[in-house]
């Protein structure tokens, strides 16, 4: 099968369980996106257009209830994206923590996380060091292989959830306003725009950067103060 049918099946097969279920398929493709690679971008642009009441007979409905507030759907929309891909990337931290290593390398390809994968992802680490988590957020491909190897090289649970929140949380609310911007247009939008997640990856990776130079540089003056003699 062609790449494009393939790719346009994919499309329709999301945005029909995202139009039939609304808040909760949301809630589960980005779960599951947070370990295996499920078109993020994709959910949550169309989430966003649904929210936007871009398409005849889907809605937003919380618990029953319809959302009729565009502004509030479009909220509710982004949260479930952000609250699924949070306690997802913490499943998938808890895999790779209590298999550990050799359960990776021998299990890891049903989650696509290869004995390669792996010593890629311990490489990013040491140059990244805890900050390899919210740099793997924002970065496209790589936010979909971090959460287990960060359990297999032991970082703590909370750390990894404090650095794990602000990309996931920025990542869901900006592709998610998009598609609510775009409204009916969304389709048109996502493939004039299919490189809009790097743009926002660069721009969230220049601040992260930024973040760690500043950390590093203050560091070095701590060091030197310490050490006059130095």
């Amino acid at each position: 099968m062609p790449a494009a049918s393939i790719l346009s099946s994919v499309t329709d097969a999301l945005t029909e369980l995202i139009g039939d279920h609304g808040i909760y398929a949301v809630f589960v493709l980005m779960f599951v996106d947070a370990v295996l690679p499920a078109a993020s971008e994709l959910v949550m642009v169309y989430a966003g257009a649904v929210a936007a009441g871009a398409f005849a007979g889907q809605s937003v409905v919380l618990f029953g209830e319809p959302i009729e507030s565009e502004l509030w759907a479009y909220v509710a929309m982004a949260s479930a994206g952000a609250l699924g891909y949070i306690l997802g990337s913490i499943a998938g931290w808890a895999i790779g923590y209590y298999g550990g290593r050799p359960f990776v390398e021998r299990r890891g390809r049903w989650l696509h996380v290869t004995p390669r994968t792996l010593s890629r992802a311990e490489a990013w680490f040491d140059r990244f060091g805890d900050w390899a988590v919210a740099v793997g957020r924002v970065t496209p491909v790589v936010r979909s292989f971090i959460a287990i190897p960060a359990g297999v090289f032991r970082m703590p649970l909370g750390r990894y959830t404090l650095l794990t929140i602000p990309g996931s949380v920025v990542w869901a609310f900006a592709f998610a306003g998009a598609g609510w911007a775009a409204g009916s247009q969304w389709e048109d939008f996502h493939h004039s725009f299919r490189y809009a997640e790097y743009v926002v990856a660069g721009a969230i990776l220049l601040l992260i950067a930024a973040g760690i130079w500043r950390h590093r540089r203050g560091a070095r003056i701590d060091r030197r103060a310490e050490d006059p003699a130095g």
